[in-house]
């Protein structure tokens, strides 16, 4: 299925500094929210390709080394991504991401607070928020920090997922059959 992209490129923006980078930032984190997860991983690595820099560093206050360079980037987010969207796709988990921004005063910079929410078939919630820094040089994101990491609920295990072969597009198959497919998966992880 095709979708028409819906955000706006990040070089087409030309106002003051000051505007310019609140701009793109509204327009990068309206793209993020409006994706759909269940539909597509993919147009999430599109809104990032067309937003960040290819000298992007991200770093966090988790004390890990920053991470630098668009592909190793792009790279670790596919990876986050790709269980995400089967786990929408094809075990009943519903996700929501809002975003609010956060106040500044200086051209260039910008901050917003995350949330999270992940929902299992199971009715067990988690919520992960955040808030990130970002750093704009024209119309691209040329720096990324997350901080204020923050989660209420436990995380989510498989018991909040549906393994049921109903479930499994194109399987035509019912009852405990998809067990083994739950089991083949608990192994992998």
């Amino acid at each position: 299925m095709t979708r028409e992209q819906n955000f706006v490129s990040a070089g087409h923006i030309d106002v003051d500094p000051f505007l310019s980078s609140q701009t793109r930032e509204r327009t990068l984190n309206a793209a993020i929210v409006q994706a759909n997860i269940s539909e597509s991983f993919e147009e999430y690595l599109e809104i990032f390709d067309a937003f960040y820099d290819d000298d992007i560093e991200v770093t966090s206050d988790t004390g890990e080394e920053p991470i630098r360079g668009k592909a190793r980037v792009a790279s670790l987010l596919a990876n986050f991504l790709v269980p995400l969207h089967v786990m929408v796709e094809l075990h009943g988990l519903l996700i929501s991401i809002r975003q609010s921004a956060i106040p500044g005063d200086v051209a260039g910079q910008t901050q917003s607070a995350w949330t999270l929410e992940l929902a299992g078939v199971s009715g067990r919630t988690c919520t992960v928020s955040w808030r990130a820094f970002r750093k704009w040089s024209g119309p691209r994101v040329v720096y990324e920090h997350h901080f204020d990491h923050q989660q209420s609920g436990e995380p989510l295990t498989s018991d909040d997922l549906s393994f049921s072969a109903a479930a499994l597009p194109g399987s035509g198959q019912s009852g405990d059959s998809a067990v083994a497919f739950g089991a083949r998966r608990q192994n992998v992880i």
